[in-house]
């Protein structure tokens, strides 16, 4: 049935690596985690499925633009499928709730966030769910690397479809954190399919360059076609970007700081060929479908293999040889090193920052919860004499500890809280009907928004209330002024509010969970790219592949390390015999330089060709290669 499903929509004959494996165990009704690289195919992992099982399949996923384009593609082979996300109108997402309850959709994508809507989770308890799928899911692991706290309420839809399965799917996960998402998704049991994350057309590299922008100059110069550039500040992304078009390369600059209309431009120019070189943050990566990227470069080191690996691997995904390249300076350990402390700092440290937050606002001792107030970083750093890098990750963690809320402006949504308490609410007099409306609408959106403050997308309450921008503003400020609510509009500057009254000194206590743990994680995370960078007598690829779980790896032949030392098991026939008829081993036509060796294995490589060519195992048609077809 499969087959026929993935004949009929897809055009394809047979499934790729895991694929059937994971489709059979979800018609089973099991839960399953399914680790598959970047271009591994993992959409059709549950889109043939949702055709052959009753009802509706729930994929929650992190990207609005990924949402949409697979919902299109959907709509193409008329499949019916719609997304859910920000900015539709609340009749919009009314109705197509609606057709997802009375089965007029096989596939309903939505973000994480809209499983906190009242409105969502009440539709879905009456959905047909056939399964769950979950995308990018290593989002879950709150000491992974791209950690969300959205991903955590993905457990709660469990509860009310106890029966359907789960589908997680991930393209980066290390043994502990292929465990750590199967416990926070409440498999019944362990249940991982992994296909191997090796990419025999790239080549890893790393290079040793003092000067990394002359060094960035002579790799695309050298490398032709389209390339991704990724720094670590959002100012670098502008300051290289007008480097290289200043060199006459037409490069675009890409972060979180661009608005979403400039971040859509930008990655269309680059996706048309418009712009080669596209200079980014780690910002840009999930969702992008280019296939023909030559070249990925990175000229700051990453904290984690496993974001240097995804990042790495949007490179070659047409299957054609690519490059990462991965820029490295005499100083980058101590670096890294330092990243640690700055991003962890001791908790003597943060137990006094919060000692001279609460002075540098005069709140004493049991006093100051609810508290809210532009937080000038500048002047504080200027009168205690401390570093703002540091001082905001100690205010991080105190947010995550919840002794306040830290708010850095960069990404600022609006918070609200109420004052009176819900039974109050049913006692006061009569509110005018836009009030009232927009109360119900928080309440129906929100939850806990009576014991702390909670952020909230003004944008959500227009979809719900039909109220325009500005009298959803009107509205919100009006319930504040009248004591119902306490609103703090989002800005674009640092805000501080106090989640409980100032504790007492000998009462500051920080859980493991919100810094011992994290800091041994990311301290394990940094060494192991510190291995990484270090290691010069191992195959890259190897070296990869082992931190993902893969042992017993084959040297690539191809990164800095191999081709630096040649591969001992290319000296001799039968080793260059296997890899060369490992290469042609799908009988398609490939070009010479195709099958990757050391400089130093060039000379028994063409020996061998010609060899295998004089035994009719292998044709030629001019400089291309292929498996000779044997006869039936």
């Amino acid at each position: 049935m499969t087959h026929g499903i993935l004949k009929k929509y897809w055009g394809y004959d047979n499934f790729r690596g895991i694929q059937e494996e994971i489709i059979k165990d979800l018609l089973a009704g099991k839960d399953v985690l399914g680790l598959m690289p970047t271009g591994g195919g993992k959409s059709i992992c549950f889109q043939v499925p949702a055709l052959a099982m009753e009802g509706v399949c729930v994929v929650i996923s992190p990207l609005i633009a990924l949402m949409k384009d697979q919902v299109e593609n959907l709509k193409r082979r008329h499949i019916r499928s719609a997304a859910i996300y920000s900015g539709m109108s609340h009749q919009t997402v009314l109705q197509t709730l609606e057709n997802a309850v009375y089965g007029g959709l096989k596939i309903l994508y939505v973000s994480p966030e809209r499983l906190e809507s009242d409105l969502f989770i009440a539709k879905l308890s009456h959905m047909n769910v056939s399964f769950f799928t979950v995308d990018e899911a290593h989002c879950i692991c709150q000491w992974g690397y791209d950690f969300r706290p959205s991903y955590l309420n993905i457990s709660k839809v469990r509860k009310i479809h106890p029966k359907a399965p789960v589908l997680a799917l991930t393209a980066t996960a290390p043994p502990a954190v292929a465990d750590d998402i199967q416990e926070k998704l409440l498999f019944v049991e362990k249940n991982c399919k992994g296909m191997s994350f090796r990419r025999d057309n790239i080549s890893y590299i790393v290079e040793l360059a003092e000067d990394k922008l002359i060094a960035l100059m002579n790799i695309l110069n050298e490398t032709p076609g389209s390339a991704i550039v990724y720094v670590s500040s959002r100012e670098k992304t502008t300051q290289v970007a007008e480097i290289l078009r200043q060199a006459g390369i037409t490069a675009e600059a890409y972060n979180a700081g661009l608005t979403d209309i400039h971040r859509d431009v930008r990655q269309k120019k680059w996706t048309d060929d418009r712009a080669r070189v596209m200079v980014a943050t780690n910002a840009f990566g999930m969702g992008i479908d280019k296939a023909d990227v030559r070249v990925v470069v990175h000229i700051d080191v990453p904290t984690s293999i496993e974001a240097y690996f995804q990042e790495a691997g949007r490179a070659g995904r047409d299957g054609q040889p690519a490059k990462a390249i991965l820029l490295v300076s005499a100083k980058d350990k101590s670096v890294l090193r330092r990243k640690i402390e700055t991003k962890y700092p001791e908790e003597e440290y943060i137990k006094k920052i919060y000692e001279l937050v609460c002075c540098f606002y005069e709140i004493g001792e049991g006093y100051g919860e609810s508290f809210s107030a532009i937080f000038d970083i500048e002047k504080f750093c200027r009168a205690y004499g401390e570093f703002p890098v540091v001082v905001e990750s100690a205010l991080s963690i105190l947010n995550n500890a919840g002794y306040l809320m830290y708010n850095n402006g960069r990404d600022s949504l609006s918070r609200v809280r109420f004052i009176v308490n819900r039974d109050d609410l049913y006692e006061m007099p009569e509110l005018p009907e836009s009030l009232g409306t927009m109360m119900q609408a928080l309440l129906r959106n929100y939850t806990g928004l009576f014991t702390s403050y909670v952020s909230i997308m003004e944008e959500r309450l227009e979809e719900q209330t039909a109220l325009s921008a500005d009298e959803v503003y009107a509205s919100l400020l009006e319930l504040s002024r009248r004591g119902v609510i306490r609103y703090i509009p989002k800005s674009k500057k640092p805000l501080i509010t106090f989640s409980i009254d100032r504790v007492r000194d000998v009462d500051f206590f920080l859980p493991d969970s919100c810094h011992k743990t994290l800091k041994e994680r990311f301290t394990e995370r940094v060494d192991a790219v510190i291995s990484y960078i270090s290691n010069n007598m191992e195959c890259r690829s190897a070296q990869l592949l082992r931190y993902f779980g893969e042992n017993n790896t084959n040297a690539c032949l191809q990164c800095d390390v191999c081709r630096k030392k040649g591969d001992i098991s290319l000296r001799d026939t039968n080793g260059m015999r296997r890899h060369i008829l490992k290469k042609l081993s799908d009988g398609k036509l490939h070009h010479i330089s195709e099958l990757f060796v050391p400089e130093s294995g060039k000379h028994e490589l063409m020996d061998e060709i010609k060899s295998m060519l004089s035994e009719e195992l292998i044709v030629s048609k001019g400089p291309m290669l292929t498996m000779k077809r044997r006869n039936k």
